[in-house]
C-alpha cells in the first residue's frame, strides 16, 4: 500500500503536478520541506538585522525610505514562508524555538557585519542577487504553498537587488574615498555570497533527493556558477573588481573559472563561530522576549472577540 502511495506521489511530481498540504507525502519529503522552508524564513527575519542597523544612518531621506521599505519586505517574506511551513504540520512557535535553541539554521551570510554604507549596496547586489538566483527556480518547487510564496518574494527581491546595485554604482562614480569604500565592501562580501549556495554538491547530502522530488531544480554548484557568470559581467559596469585573481573567462566551458572557496570558513560560520553569530541570535531572542506582552495582548483580544461573537450568534 505504501509503495503504491509513493509511486502515485512521484508520478505527480514527474508530471509537474503540485503537491498540496492535504495530499499524501513521504515523511522525509515533509521533513525536508520543513527544514528548508523554515531555514529560509529564519534567514529572511535574521537578514533584517544587518540592514536595519543602517536605517538611522542612511545618507539621505530617499535612501532611508528605500531601506525601511526593504527591511519591511524581508519581514513579510519571513511571514509568507512561516505560513507555508505551517501547512506541513509544524507550528510557528516550534519553528521559533528551533531557531532560538540553535537547532534550526539560517543563511550563513547574515553572520557578517555591515561596517559601512557601501555594505548595504553590496548586500543588495550580491546577497539579494544570490538569493534571486537560488529562489527563482523555487517558484517551480513541487510543493504548492512554497512555490506560490516564492513568486511574490522573487518580485520584491528583484527590486532589492537593483537598489543595491544602484548604491554601488553611485559610490563608484563618486569621490576616491567613496570608490574605495565600495571596493572594500565587495572585497568583504564576495566570498561569503558565493558560499550562500551551500556546500559543494559532493558534500550536500540532501541535493540528490531534493532534485528527484523537484523541491530544488538546480544543484548548489550549478547555481553558484550562474551567479559568478552574471556578477563577473555586471561588475564591469561598476568599474570595480571582484576579489578573485583566478576569475577568468573559459572559452571552452562558456563560463567563468573562479578561485577556491574557503570551506573551512563556511563550516565555521554554519557551526556558530562566525563574526556575528552570537550577536544575531541574542538579538532575535531578546526581540522574542520583549514581544511577549504584544503576543499575549493580541491573543486575549482575539479570545474576547471570539467570545463576543459566540454570544451574539446565540
Amino acid at each position: 500500500m505504501k509503495m503504491d502511495a509513493e509511486k502515485i506521489f512521484q508520478d505527480k511530481i514527474d508530471q509537474e503536478i503540485k503537491i498540496e498540504p492535504k495530499d499524501w507525502m513521504p515523511e522525509k519529503y515533509r521533513q525536508t520541506l520543513i527544514r528548508q522552508i523554515s531555514q529560509h524564513a529564519h534567514s529572511e527575519i535574521v537578514g533584517m538585522l544587518p540592514e536595519g542597523n543602517w536605517i538611522t544612518r542612511a545618507p539621505n531621506l530617499r535612501r532611508k525610505a528605500i531601506l525601511i521599505a526593504k527591511v519591511q519586505d524581508e519581514a513579510g517574506h519571513g511571514l509568507y514562508l512561516y505560513s507555508a511551513a505551517e501547512t506541513l504540520g509544524i507550528s510557528r512557535d516550534e519553528m521559533y524555538d528551533q531557531l532560538h535553541s540553535g537547532k534550526a539554521k539560517y543563511s550563513s551570510i547574515f553572520n557578517y557585519p555591515t561596517l559601512t554604507w557601501a555594505d548595504i549596496g553590496a548586500i543588495g547586489w550580491l546577497v539579494d542577487g544570490a538569493a534571486i538566483m537560488n529562489q527563482v527556480p523555487l517558484c517551480r518547487s513541487s510543493f504548492g504553498p512554497y512555490a506560490r510564496a516564492m513568486v511574490r518574494i522573487c518580485k520584491e527581491e528583484s527590486f532589492h537587488q537593483r537598489q543595491g546595485f544602484e548604491i554601488l554604482l553611485t559610490l563608484s562614480k563618486g569621490t576616491d574615498a567613496q570608490r574605495r569604500m565600495a571596493q572594500d565592501a565587495l572585497n568583504r562580501w564576495w566570498w561569503p555570497s558565493i558560499m550562500m549556495f551551500g556546500p559543494k554538491d559532493d558534500e550536500s547530502p540532501n541535493t540528490i533527493q531534493s532534485m528527484k522530488w523537484k523541491i530544488k531544480r538546480f544543484t548548489n554548484d550549478e547555481l553558484r556558477q550562474k551567479f559568478v557568470d552574471v556578477c563577473a559581467e555586471q561588475v564591469k559596469i561598476l568599474r570595480l573588481t571582484l576579489p578573485d585573481k583566478d576569475l577568468t573567462w573559459n572559452e571552452a566551458t562558456g563560463h567563468y573559472d573562479f578561485g577556491p572557496i574557503n570551506w573551512n570558513e563556511f563550516w565555521q560560520v554554519v557551526q556558530g563561530n562566525g563574526p556575528c553569530n552570537k550577536e544575531r541570535l541574542e538579538t532575535r531572542k531578546k526581540a522574542w522576549e520583549d514581544g511577549t506582552w504584544v503576543r499575549e495582548a493580541a491573543t486575549a483580544y482575539a479570545e474576547k472577540r471570539k467570545h463576543r461573537t459566540t454570544i451574539q450568534a446565540a
